[in-house]
């Protein structure tokens, strides 16, 4: 089956962590053996390979870089406009994986038609889409520069990632959206970006949401029912999005999706922690919608976790093709399924990209 990811942090991986994606999962695994400067070292899951052998033909794809003022303890760059430096040299990766024939950026409504029709023919190594997403809005110092992000190709955007930023709070952090957020918001109206109100702590989620009306998803965000944490979300706020006909995308980091996990402890072996614990966060959303349009596929994997903090079935990403299955086990037709794997995400684009 086609899938659709809505949120991979590709760039990140080859800017940040030095990893050649055209190169297979296992080959950066063993390049990466001994290394022990990210705890994610040798346990990586996303490759173009591996993203083409599951059939996972488009996503969203991030760039990310966090202005951190002082005081802030958590890791970034000093200034925005280093931010930005490093969002646009993110970007020059993507072009120039574009230029090996491995990435085809995705614009507009008519480029999503074309894209997608190419991938239901039998052409051999079909590059695969992406359309561009900002993580944290923190890289934009000046609002003129959102319409410079919108040419690149921006479509979809995230004011807050963790901890407080220019914007708007994040995971871990309380505040709201303040004048300089109401700006953000109403430039992303009037350009047509998408919001991603993942990431935005309470406050600034309903602040967001009374100043907003424009066309909003969650990329990558799961059940606060299920996992009792300021980074999923309420009923209350999953309910407020399906009200907007928003698309929200469950991720695989193994701390979002059961309770109780401890980061560099626990493990998904001993956990128990399987892609089922993914269908019950789908399904719950299901249940609250009375139906499976407004939830898909946004996993996150090699989001700075891999395979010792994911589920223990995944061993790269293309085993999502796992998940019809096991939806089809919880009694989801080939309709639904096929809704959640692709349909909702890339309805939701044909509706709202240029």
């Amino acid at each position: 089956m086609f899938i659709f990811d809505a949120h991979l942090d590709l760039a990140m991986n080859a800017m940040e962590w030095n990893r050649d994606l055209t190169w297979s999962v296992n080959a950066i695994r063993e390049s990466e053996q001994g290394m022990t400067d990210k705890p994610d070292r040798g346990n990586n899951t996303v490759s173009f390979e591996a993203m083409r052998k599951g059939n996972i033909g488009l996503c969203m794809a991030t760039q990310i870089a966090r202005y951190v003022k002082p005081g802030n303890p958590l890791p970034g760059w000093n200034s925005p406009h280093q931010a930005w430096a490093q969002t646009q040299a993110q970007l020059a990766w993507y072009h120039a994986m574009e230029d090996l024939g491995e990435l085809v950026q995705i614009h507009n409504r008519s480029q999503l038609n074309q894209h997608l029709e190419l991938w239901k023919t039998t052409t051999e190594k079909k590059p695969i889409g992406y359309v561009l997403s900002l993580e944290g809005a923190d890289s934009i110092y000046d609002i003129k520069q959102l319409e410079i992000a919108y040419e690149q190709g921006l479509r979809a955007i995230g004011p807050a990632h963790y901890g407080p930023g220019t914007y708007a709070f994040g995971t871990n952090s309380v505040g709201g959206i303040g004048e300089k957020g109401k700006a953000l918001l109403r430039e992303i109206e009037h350009l047509g970006i998408i919001l991603d109100a993942t990431h935005l702590c309470d406050q600034s989620f309903w602040e967001t949401m009374d100043a907003y009306q424009g066309a909003v998803w969650a990329s990558h965000n799961n059940c606060r029912a299920l996992v009792d944490h300021n980074r999923q979300f309420s009923d209350a706020q999953i309910k407020e999005l399906i009200s907007r006909k928003a698309v929200i995308g469950v991720a695989l980091d193994a701390w979002m999706m059961i309770p109780n996990w401890i980061k560099g402890k626990s493990t998904p072996t001993g956990m128990d922690l399987t892609l089922h614990r993914m269908i019950d966060h789908i399904d719950h959303i299901c249940q609250l919608a009375g139906n499976a349009n407004h939830v898909g596929i946004g996993t996150d994997l090699d989001g700075g976790f891999g395979k010792e903090q994911c589920p223990s079935d995944i061993d790269t990403i293309a085993d999502l093709q796992k998940i019809p299955d096991l939806l089809a086990q919880r009694g989801y037709s080939p309709k639904d399924t096929a809704q959640i794997m692709y349909g909702n995400f890339i309805e939701f684009l044909r509706v709202n990209l240029p």
